[in-house]
């Protein structure tokens, strides 16, 4: 299936650019999560016109991106508080998600896929990781992580703190799984019709040889 990319799609290409892939990847993965569209009309023009306004339509992502880039080099170092035990022991850790949450909070809206950890943080220190942001804009950001003194009386929120974690992680993992299933029903299906066509390709040579 002849598919445009809506956004970079890590291994497969950029926003813009036209792809072949599976049927089953493209129903199954690429299709819902509205990361192509399908290159429809069979005539080239219609096709030009489509790669045309995929185009504009990423390099004014590109131009918006690159001025969140320039004024992201601006905050410097983020600061995280992060709870801590009595013997400095931090509950949890610091994910993605709360990165982004703290963006949110200085007026950046980050998709947290976009966020790229180095290393696990579970410990509070200084930290960096980087924001893809879109093709070849990307920002390095320091993370500093503070340890604040956790009471006893705030077990219930740590607790729910850590569910929300583990409920995040689960769909991840889902999401994860989702796509490798994808992608192997888009192999077996292609696998499948080689079969089919090596075998008619085996039994019309057959059918002349007799």
């Amino acid at each position: 299936m002849k598919v445009i990319l809506q956004k970079d799609v890590p291994n497969l290409g950029d926003a813009g650019e036209v792809r072949n892939v599976a049927a089953g990847y493209a129903r199954n993965y690429l299709l819902p999560n509205k990361l192509v569209i399908v290159a429809k009309g069979g005539s080239t023009r219609a096709l030009e016109h489509q790669q045309k306004l995929m185009a504009i339509k990423s390099e004014k992502r590109k131009s918006e991106m690159q001025g969140v880039a320039a004024s992201m080099a601006g905050v410097g170092t983020l600061t995280i508080e992060a709870r801590v035990g009595t013997n400095g022991k931090m509950f949890g850790s610091v994910t993605a998600i709360t990165i982004a949450q703290a963006l949110k909070e200085k007026g950046y809206a980050i998709d947290k896929r976009k966020i790229e950890l180095t290393e696990k943080i579970k410990a509070p220190g200084s930290y960096q990781v980087q924001i893809n942001l879109a093709e070849a804009i990307k920002v390095n950001l320091g993370i500093e992580v503070k340890g604040v003194v956790a009471d006893t009386s705030s077990e219930e929120e740590y607790d729910q703190i850590a569910e929300i974690q583990a409920k995040q992680k689960a769909d991840d993992e889902r999401r994860a799984a989702e796509k490798a299933a994808a992608e192997a029903e888009a192999a077996a299906a292609e696998a499948a019709e080689a079969t089919v066509a090596d075998t008619g390709a085996e039994l019309e040579s057959g059918d002349q040889e007799s």
